[in-house]
């Protein structure tokens, strides 16, 4: 779920999720230890087309290249950490980023619908007495009540995109859940690959608003994006590039989601091709 961060705090009585999607994996060499990955790029491209706009929001693409990409702030999502959430409101996540009773949209659930009743893990997962949190990306062939199911946030990088409208975005562009992405800090330069992981809904006044920058506490740490789901991300200053039909729609490894993204962003142009965006 939208774990937001004190730029966001206008969001959060108007949060909702409207189904448990699952995808994860974000990796960059910033989870090995480099914050800055170094890639070959490909000429370099000036003409952009505009593919979506809603309010301060612009997403665009390169007339000549595959991919789309937008400027925004990064909000943290925790959904898929085994400790993200707990019933007396101690996991790293406050309990109201999950949804409420009867509306449980980032919890598993005893009948796996919204209304049910949370699940909580037991003596043998990994946070006993903690509820199970989903993601949109997950891995079919564990249990449904498995928290390894779910793509951890606390250590994959993952990106996060709006499912307003009956996924209206998401068709609009043809992403998938399990394609891969690049997310780069303006700030200090860094480099990470991603993979799209997790969807978001919100509301404004009881109308569908969009919400575009939002990715894992992994992604978060690996960028030096203060990554406390409560009250970390930044308002501005990162710069975030996915690329429809990349990916096979199952979490990936740390290695798979860097030696594809690398390629995937060698294609596209690489850093020289972030900065011509940027002017």
């Amino acid at each position: 779920m939208l774990a937001l961060g004190p730029y966001c705090a206008t969001w959060l009585p108007y949060m909702k999720r409207r189904e448990l999607i699952k995808a994860s994996l974000f990796a960059g060499s910033a989870l090995a230890g480099a914050g800055i990955v170094p890639v070959i790029a490909s000429k370099v491209s000036t003409s952009q087309l505009k593919v979506f706009t809603h309010g301060q929001y612009t997403v665009l693409k390169l007339a000549n290249k595959p991919g789309f990409f937008f400027k925004a702030g990064m909000a943290i999502d925790a959904d898929g950490a085994p400790s993200a959430y707990h019933p007396k409101n101690k996991g790293i996540d406050g309990i109201e980023h999950a949804g409420e009773p009867g509306n449980w949209l980032a919890l598993v659930t005893d009948n796996g619908k919204p209304d049910g009743k949370p699940v909580v893990q037991s003596k043998s997962d990994p946070y006993p007495g903690y509820y199970i949190s989903a993601t949109a990306l997950y891995d079919e062939t564990k249990k449904r009540t498995d928290p390894k199911r779910y793509v951890d946030s606390s250590k994959i990088p993952y990106v996060v995109l709006p499912q307003n409208n009956n996924e209206e975005f998401l068709k609009l562009t043809n992403i998938k859940l399990g394609d891969f992405a690049v997310a780069y800090n303006t700030t200090n330069r860094k480099l990470v690959y991603a993979i799209f992981a997790d969807t978001s809904l919100f509301f404004a006044g009881g109308i569908e608003e969009y919400r575009f920058g939002e990715g894992s506490i992994a992604l978060a740490n690996a960028l030096s994006v203060p990554s406390n789901p409560r009250h970390g991300g930044v308002q501005k200053g990162l710069f975030y590039v996915f690329f429809p039909g990349s990916g096979n729609g199952k979490p990936r490894t740390i290695a798979e989601i860097n030696r594809e993204g690398a390629k995937l962003f060698k294609q596209w142009g690489g850093i020289p091709q972030i900065i011509a965006c940027l002017k």
